[in-house]
């Protein structure tokens, strides 16, 4: 009982694997992307767990929760209640923030409560007690805009309403053009205040409208009144998408007039603690607040500074409570989940983190590796998929999967020790060991793109100089100002750059590389030529699917009350199209075969320049192992992002600006990235990622150090120069952890 027991796991890639895994103690997944960590982490261990854990709830509780399919496993034994912490977005609405979902913004409007002698829920923007009537606690308003809705210049007889469906002598301008305050042929730049008043917010006048069957008589209502109910107060999602790009052309949002963004009402922010209201506590940043909270007594006093203080510990001391939760990035929104987590008295539990070193500079790394053991040492199981050589030395025990990648892995290659593993035969070990040195001979600029008093966010009037013709790095800690100075104000001043990041790609589910890539309109033509047929045939999604299962492959099967089952369909036997279509060959493979090609393989079998330039690029961007036809869904956010590169790869003379692109990469993996961006540099581009690496780093030929911490006290630049400067300079925080990862 003191071991997870995993026999014959064959989720995905992986072959017959068997495995133990000691609880309460710290095991590391390694291993190359697409490797088969995850298939074994999450979608067997924790899936198997996870559905365990819902069949011990009601039938009707289960009815409401998500459906498991049980894994593709012969045995999993003595599992414990997962906690699964992931890269997922935290999402929520325009209501979440950082306060609410860390439970935090709870404790801070009991002492305001207390303070003011009124019920918690006054202190609450989303309370009908508490919210600001205007916004309704969003802080942020969307408001009809008279400029864009008039031409002063103009009389209402020349048209001087703007909005559509207000042609002079319409049924609508009609309304404002019949007002008898109000002249037609007088220039809207010469009325008086009082005239402007009535044609935009005027009432209390009967109006005679000419219609084709009559004349009838309607209630006055000022032009912006009447825009904003039958456009702006009702739900846009309710109207045509014709409808909602014609209202939302006179839209402008805004921070609430009332409230100033605050989201409370007037009572509400009366309340004042050392002269500082709920609203001024939130706005600041976290290390900020702690320091406030230190002389204020009470229980929940403590709870927030302990709650505030872990917030901190992570390396989120940046954040302020009332942030989005929907600005996040991937990194911020795991770091948030494990405070959660952390402040829990549940003991015996399994938690399972995916990346957590993603987006954290090497500084906050080791910050992490006090939480993961934090977590242990109050008698957890945990379970880590990683690649950071920092998270991986703090390991009780190590699982390297490999060898390689896709059909290339799915083993287990190594279990044991960090010692063990660094002298082991696997790209993992190979990693551990290597030696590398920082670049001295590095690339002169062609030129230089410049940015003056860069402002967003937290940044503090930064003027820099990019060079072009290079590859450089933008470094700093988390919260430095690196996405704002380089995603935001960079692509604003220069916004035909490529800018290529890890967001999800917009496609359906049925969406594969070769759809992405535009394979499949060129591989279909080649089929249908090859056999006489209509290109038609060829595609899952039209004449060809198998009519079983409707192209997809599977049938899944629900019952409201169990678990879905997910089958092969025997008709297609899972490979989505029918029998007839797949007789048809060319090169000896039918075009099921052809799509569970990956992509080292596909180049063989194709002599198309066209397709082959294509299928290249994936292979240079280090997903030889993904297959033309797995899904879109199925990939990582790092996969995603090098799959979106991959498109982008044929340009010359061109800016690429790349958002941490090493994440989710195996060592081994990290080499084939720079190799990349070497050959993008050397055909004549301009190459700049934002990025941890200390790999990536040292390779640059020019870096730009953001700090020197993060929030209010980052946004300037500590540091610009070449990685043998960077060596050498005092005062960075990159330049401190690249002289010990060198030593």
């Amino acid at each position: 009982m003191d071991s997870i027991r995993i026999v014959g796991a064959r989720e995905h890639n992986l072959k017959d694997v068997s495995l133990t895994i000691p609880k309460n103690q710290i095991t590391v997944f390694t291993g190359v992307s697409g490797s088969g960590k995850s298939s074994i982490v999450f979608d067997t261990i924790a899936v198997e767990a996870q559905r365990q854990l819902n069949s011990t709830y009601s039938w009707f509780i289960r009815n409401q929760m998500p459906k498991y399919e049980r894994p593709h496993v012969d045995v999993i034994e003595n599992l414990t209640t997962p906690v699964i912490v992931d890269q997922k977005p935290i999402g929520g609405n325009a209501r979440s923030t950082v306060g609410t979902i860390t439970d935090i913004y709870g404790m801070i409007r009991a002492l305001f409560a207390r303070e003011g002698g009124r019920h918690v829920s006054a202190y609450s923007f989303n309370a009908p007690q508490g919210m600001c009537t205007t916004c309704d606690g969003l802080g942020r308003t969307v408001r009809a805009d008279v400029s864009l809705m008039l031409d002063l210049s103009k009389s209402l007889d020349e048209g001087a309403i703007l909005l559509p469906g207000y042609k002079v002598g319409g049924t609508e301008w009609q309304m404002y053009g019949k007002h008898p305050a109000l002249g037609p042929s007088l220039r809207l730049s010469d009325y008086s205040q009082e005239q402007m008043e009535t044609l935009l917010h005027g009432s209390g006048v009967k109006i005679e409208l000419t219609m084709k069957n009559g004349t009838f008589s309607v209630e006055y209502e000022g032009l912006v009144d009447r825009f904003t109910r039958r456009g702006v107060t009702r739900d846009l999602s309710a109207h045509s998408e014709k409808t909602r790009e014609q209202v939302q052309r006179f839209l402008t949002e805004g921070i609430c007039p009332d409230c100033g963004g605050d989201r409370l009402n007037p009572e509400a922010l009366a309340t004042k603690i050392d002269g500082r209201s709920i609203a001024d506590w939130t706005r600041m940043q976290v290390t900020d607040l702690i320091e406030v909270l230190g002389p204020v007594e009470g229980a929940a006093a403590a709870g927030a500074r302990e709650a505030l203080q872990r917030v901190a510990d992570i390396g989120l001391g940046y954040l302020s409570l009332d942030r989005a939760t929907t600005s996040l990035s991937g990194g911020e929104g795991q770091r948030l989940k494990m405070v959660r987590h952390l402040s829990s008295a549940l003991t015996g539990l399994t938690y399972i983190f995916d990346e957590p070193s993603v987006g954290l500079h090497p500084r906050d790394v080791g910050r992490l590796n006090n939480l993961l053991k934090a977590l242990r040492d109050k008698g957890n199981t945990v379970l880590v998929v990683e690649h950071d050589p920092d998270v991986i030395a703090i390991a009780d025990h190590i699982v390297d999967v490999g060898p390689r990648a896709g059909v290339h892995g799915g083993s287990i290659v190594y279990t044991g020790s960090l010692d063990g593993l660094r002298s082991a035969d696997t790209l993992t070990g190979r990693g551990l060991r290597r030696s590398t040195e920082v670049k001295q001979a590095v690339r002169q600029a062609t030129g230089w793109l410049p940015l003056s008093d860069a402002s967003l966010h937290n940044l503090k009037k930064v003027s820099v100089d990019l060079p072009t013709g290079v590859l450089t790095a933008i470094t700093g800690v988390a919260g430095s100002g690196k996405s704002s100075l380089i995603s935001g104000e960079f692509m604003t001043a220069y916004p035909s750059s490529i800018f290529v990041d890890q967001s999800a790609i917009a496609a359906s589910s049925r969406s594969t590389p070769a759809t992405f890539l535009d394979l499949m309109d060129p591989i279909r033509k080649l089929f249908a030529k090859a056999n006489g047929v209509a290109p038609g045939l060829f595609s899952f999604n039209s004449t060809g699917a198998c009519e079983e299962c409707q192209g997809r492959g599977v049938i899944i099967t629900e019952v409201a009350y169990m678990d879905p089952v997910t089958t092969h369909c025997e008709s297609c036997e899972g490979r989505r199209f029918k029998e007839s279509v797949l007789a048809h060959t060319l090169r000896g493979k039918s075009i099921a075969d052809v799509l569970e090609l990956p992509a080292d393989e596909a180049v063989s079998f194709f002599t198309e320049p066209a397709l082959l330039s294509k299928l290249r690029s994936l292979i240079d961007v280090g997903l030889d192992y993904l297959t033309l036809g797995q899904p879109l869904s199925s990939l990582s956010g790092g996969e995603r992002q090098r799959l979106k590169l991959a498109l982008q790869l044929h340009r010359t003379g061109s800016v690429y600006v790349l958002d941490e692109p090493t994440t989710g990469l195996h060592m081994s993996d990290v080499d084939t990235l720079l190799a990349l961006l070497d050959r993008l540099v050397d055909a004549g581009n301009t190459v700049i990622v934002i990025e941890h690496n200390l790999d990536v780093i040292q390779h640059a030929d020019w870096i730009v150090d953001l700090g020197p911490e993060g929030g209010k006290n980052g946004g300037e630049i500590v540091f610009t120069g070449t990685p043998a400067e960077l060596l050498a300079s005092t005062g960075s925080l990159t330049g401190e952890h690249l002289r010990t990862y060198r030593a």
